[in-house]
Order: structure tokens, then C-alpha cells, then sequence
């Protein structure tokens, strides 16, 4: 049973419009409704919350302190009711919707272009794909899934180790100069590109080459991986980078190796999930697919 003091969709509703617009008159031409319907939704409203959440100032309207502090929460309540409603409707007629967090560049160079064998393999289960850099809380945020890189001890619940990370020294043809592969002194020598949320990758590169250390940060900086990787197709310079996610232009002839050299990454990738959901039919597909899918992939 709904609690009486709980605001109703279209009171919210009137009360974001209001606070957008500063009348009820504009309110009402943007919400489709007259305009004293809005302002009677606004008036059971502040009744139901006890509180005034407007100063009325002639035929204006303006927040209450109040008010500020509503606005904010019935924004959050109103977008996620939608994305609620949105994400339902795309459920369609499909059996099971998967969440999945993936690293933005891993998604887009890696993932995506693997998910068709997914769809094949289980075609009434759809994807829900977003990416995130930071380390997903599976017990808070409200994804089924995430892939990322972290550690992962053997037999661990909750974790599936994907594949190590291998990273290498990559560059477009013209930086070589000719030459089949380049010296740490050389490599130096050249624009080094920046990883800016994983500042410490040239730095670990050359810390047995007795390079001065401070040379090694410098150099253009960029977010993501993929804006490293568009950067030395460019020319911008020598990139260091997870081998993952360059095969396509190296594939391609866009990139070449600079280096025969390379260097393992800290951690593996993996996929975690909250322990005791692997038996849920979307997830169980998932969990399936990719761990036949990279067998193949690493081999």
C-alpha cells in the first residue's frame, strides 16, 4: 500500500517543470496539461511534504531551500524511473537482459566485435553495455557483470580470469624510419604518449634502461587507450599499449611494432559477478560463451 506522504509521478512531474520554468503557465504548455492542474499537483505536493517548496513572487516561482534540495532528488527519482522504463521496453520479447561494465577501449576493440558469436550462441538474451574506468562495486552499482582488469586468486567465487595483460611499444610505420625495431635509447628519443589513469606504464618500461625517468612523462596525455592508439596511428608518437587492443592496426599496417620487447601487466583481465548469481540463465550463457571464446582466442 502506497504511503500517503509518498509524491506521485505527476506531482513530481509538475514540480520539475516548475522549478524549470519559474511559472505554472509554462509548465503546464511543456507537460501538456492546463494550468491549474499543475498548479493543484504542486499544492498536494508541498501538503504531502509539509513544506513550501516555492517562494511565489507575483506570477513567479522560485525555489524554497527547501526546494533546491527536492529538485535534485526528483531529478534522480525521474531519470531513473525513465531509464527503468527504457531499459524494460528494449527487453522486448527476450528471455534474459545482461548488464555488463567494460573497460571503455577493451568494449569497443575486443568485446563488440566478439558479441554476434554471442548472439548465436544465445539469441534471447540481450546485452545492457556500458563502460567504466573505475573499479565496479557489484554490491552497490547494479550491473550483472563487469570486465575489467584486477587480481584473481584460483578458485576465487564471484571471478573468471580472462587473460593476462601484454603490453607492447607500438608506432606508425613512419616513426621507424625504415628501421625493423627500436632501441630503448631510440624509443626515448621519440614523443612518448601518455596514458593519463595509468601514468607509470613508460616509467616501467625504461626502469632498467637507466634512462633519466622524468624524460619518460613527458609527452601528449589521453583518458583512454583507444585516444593513445588514434594518436600513434596519427603519428603523434610511440604508444604503449595492451596488445589486445591494437591487433586491428597492427593487422592492418596502420601500427608496427617499435620494440621487440615487452612487458607483462600487473593484472589480468577478468569478469566478476556477485557469487551466487553464475545459475541465473543470461549470466550462465555469458559466463559460457566468453570462457569458450577466449580459450580460443588465447590459443
Amino acid at each position: 500500500m502506497r504511503r500517503a506522504y509518498v509524491p506521485t509521478i505527476a506531482e513530481l512531474e509538475a514540480f520539475r517543470a516548475s522549478a524549470r520554468y519559474g511559472t505554472t503557465i509554462r509548465a503546464a504548455d511543456q507537460l501538456g496539461l492546463t494550468q491549474s492542474s499543475v498548479s493543484r499537483s504542486i499544492g498536494q505536493l508541498e501538503d504531502r511534504l509539509g513544506v513550501a517548496l516555492f517562494h511565489r513572487i507575483r506570477q513567479r516561482l522560485t525555489l524554497s531551500d527547501a526546494g533546491r534540495r527536492f529538485a535534485r532528488d526528483a531529478d534522480a527519482i525521474l531519470d531513473a524511473l525513465h531509464e527503468a522504463t527504457v531499459r524494460t521496453m528494449a527487453f522486448g520479447g527476450q528471455s534474459d537482459m545482461l548488464s555488463l561494465a567494460v573497460l571503455p577501449t577493451l568494449a569497443d576493440r575486443w568485446l563488440i566485435p566478439r558479441l554476434a558469436g554471442f548472439h548465436v550462441a544465445a539469441p534471447d538474451v540481450a546485452i545492457d553495455l556500458a563502460v567504466r574506468l573505475e573499479t565496479v562495486d557489484l554490491e552497490t552499482e547494479t550491473f550483472d557483470a563487469a570486465i575489467q582488469r584486477g587480481p584473481v586468486e584460483p578458485g576465487q567465487p564471484g571471478m573468471l580470469r580472462l587473460f593476462d595483460e601484454e603490453l607492447v611499444v607500438v608506432a606508425a610505420p613512419v616513426q621507424l624510419d625504415g628501421r625493423a625495431s627500436l632501441d630503448d635509447a631510440e624509443l626515448a628519443a621519440l614523443p612518448l604518449l601518455q596514458q593519463s589513469t595509468r601514468p607509470t606504464l613508460w616509467l616501467q618500461w625504461f626502469q632498467a634502461a637507466g634512462i633519466d625517468p622524468r624524460t619518460t612523462l613527458r609527452g601528449h596525455r589521453f583518458e583512454q587507450f583507444s585516444m593513445v592508439v588514434e594518436a600513434a596511428v596519427a603519428g603523434l608518437g610511440v604508444a604503449l599499449v595492451p596488445k589486445v587492443l591494437v591487433a586491428r592496426e597492427l593487422t592492418a599496417g596502420l601500427l608496427v611494432m617499435a620494440s621487440a620487447n615487452r612487458i607483462a601487466g600487473e593484472f589480468p583481465y577478468r569478469l566478476a559477478f556477485r557469487p551466487g548469481t553464475e545459475d541465473r540463465p543470461g549470466l550462465r550463457e555469458f559466463l559460457r560463451w566468453i570462457a569458450a571464446d577466449v580459450a580460443t582466442f588465447k590459443s
